[in-house]
């Protein structure tokens, strides 16, 4: 029988540690903990999970974390609860994800903000020059920017965008879902006002997780109301942080399972230099069966799309998996902007982890290169 190859990782991450799975089944089995609501006191797995990722994202104020269900319900957070009035300009880029451009879309028919929209090349990268012509044109109230394309792996020069976005006094929220557990992240040092994140991607945790980390001294409109287990003789949410952003019961099993992928991410160190290769091998590979691969230049996360001429997307994914049991993902990927910028309708993806074995890639190849037949 032929092994599963996966090659979805761009979308959730797998295989996790075997801890992480321990971790969420210990959590189950053991007597709820505390987070404000009554339970056992002696450990705060939201607290430990914050100090985990603000040291990961080398920040300073790990209460300025606010945890959730996935970087959507962050992304959410930051743009609905901004305080764009109407008529403000919002600047972003045609890369986005539908999780960036829905509540754009859902603010510009409320609130009647302006949406700019920053081309890519074709490789999916950002232009410094386009973003800055577009800050200085627009003078934005708020730039949204993704870390790097989920469609080409492309990374983006974020220190470097976010201080020209900061010329013009704009508010900047950087989509980390793609990169965070990947490629370094440095709140401080590049001046991020906001950062969303998952959990489920690089940072190999488990599904359900994620949050916003929101700079000191940035307020907030919290999307959801209600208990929080402390001052509950107010009307509104508390105003300190996390807990104003964080109405409900958090997903306290799926976070023992996060920081317990994060405790091994930091003793098991991803060796980045071996899956860069083992990318640029794949990306090779399928440029020689005459795939056309979209292969930006410079930083890339081990994401590689390609088409086929004469085929569709859709039916290659198909076939990849259904032939050849590989669990790949063809189609849009849920960022329908970028691809009048890449030339193509839709592609074929394929995403590394640092599971990914050099056995898998030639096979990966081999079964692009049959289908080419």
């Amino acid at each position: 029988m032929q092994s599963l190859i996966y090659m979805n990782n761009a979308a959730t991450s797998w295989p996790k540690p075997g801890c992480v799975a321990d971790a969420v089944s210990e959590a189950l089995c053991a007597p709820p903990g505390s987070a404000n609501r009554g339970g056992i006191e002696d450990f705060d797995v939201f607290e430990e999970t914050r100090k985990s990722l603000t040291q990961l994202m080398k920040g300073q104020h790990y209460n300025r974390i606010a945890l959730g269900a996935n970087s959507t319900w962050g992304l959410n957070l930051a743009i609905q609860g901004f305080p764009l009035k109407t008529g403000d300009t919002v600047v972003t880029t045609a890369a986005e994800h539908n999780s960036v451009l829905r509540p754009l879309y859902k603010l510009r028919r409320e609130r009647h903000i302006k949406i700019i929209w920053v081309p890519v090349d074709d490789g999916g990268r950002v232009c410094p020059e386009s973003w800055e012509k577009a800050c200085y044109t627009y003078k934005p109230a708020l730039c949204v920017l993704t870390h790097a394309s989920n469609v080409t792996g492309a990374v983006n020069n974020i220190c470097l965008l976010t201080h020209i976005a900061k010329q013009v006094n704009a508010t900047v929220l950087i989509d980390a879902s793609q990169t965070l557990g990947m490629v370094p992240v440095q709140i401080d040092d590049w001046n991020i006002d906001m950062l969303a994140f998952t959990g489920h991607k690089y940072l190999l945790g488990p599904q359900g997780t994620g949050g916003l980390y929101v700079k000191p001294g940035l307020h907030l409109e919290p999307l959801l109301c209600g208990g929080t287990g402390i001052q509950s003789d107010r009307k509104e949410m508390p105003p300190e942080m996390p807990i104003h952003l964080e109405a409900g019961t958090g997903n306290e099993p799926a976070y023992y399972g996060l920081l317990a992928a994060l405790r091994w991410s930091e003793e098991n160190p991803a060796d980045i230099k071996r899956i860069e290769l083992l990318t640029e091998h794949l990306k090779q590979g399928l440029a020689d069966t005459g795939a056309a691969v979209i292969a930006p230049q410079g930083k890339c996360t081990p994401v590689v799309s390609f088409v086929i001429e004469g085929k569709s997307a859709a039916e290659i994914g198909y076939i990849l998996t259904e032939s050849y049991d590989i669990v790949c993902r063809s189609g849009l990927h849920c960022a329908p902007r970028i691809f009048t910028d890449l030339g193509c309708d839709s592609t074929v993806r394929l995403s590394l982890s640092r599971f990914t074995t050099e056995e898998e890639i030639k096979a990966v190849i081999q079964a692009v290169s049959s289908i080419m037949r």
